[in-house]
């Protein structure tokens, strides 16, 4: 097997192409984010505070000559956000594999000592 057709299938492995997806995904799901924090956050939530501070953004924030305090909140408030969804979306999945799951249910059958009975009676007819 060559080379080229070797790196062809280990490329188009099913685990390399899910990694890819979700990379991509991770991507756009962190400009959703980003704009959440920006745009809905920040204005509802946040707007008095940075009003009295005079600030029009949470990463501007900055204290101590130049520790910029705002750009790890936000940071922060990403985590949170990220990690809440999913959570969420987890959970989700879970409750959904909980419903999916056939309850196995034990067949009606002979019990271990009828089954040895028969065949004790069987061996008994045979001699």
């Amino acid at each position: 097997m060559g080379f080229i057709s070797e790196f062809k299938e280990f490329a188009m492995k099913g685990n390399v192409v899910d990694l890819a997806v979700g990379v991509i995904i991770g991507a756009a799901f962190g400009k959703i984010v980003s704009s959440l924090i920006e745009d809905v956050i920040t204005p509802l939530i946040l707007k008095p505070a940075l009003d009295a501070a005079n600030l029009s953004t949470i990463e501007q924030l900055v204290a101590f000559g130049g520790v910029k305090y705002g750009m790890f909140l936000s940071a922060v408030i990403n985590f949170i956000i990220v990690a809440f969804v999913l959570f969420l979306i987890i959970k989700g999945i879970n409750n959904l594999k909980k419903k999916e799951e056939p309850t196995p249910s034990s067949p009606a059958g002979p019990t271990q000592e009828e089954l040895l009975t028969q065949i004790r009676d069987l061996l008994k007819n045979k001699q």
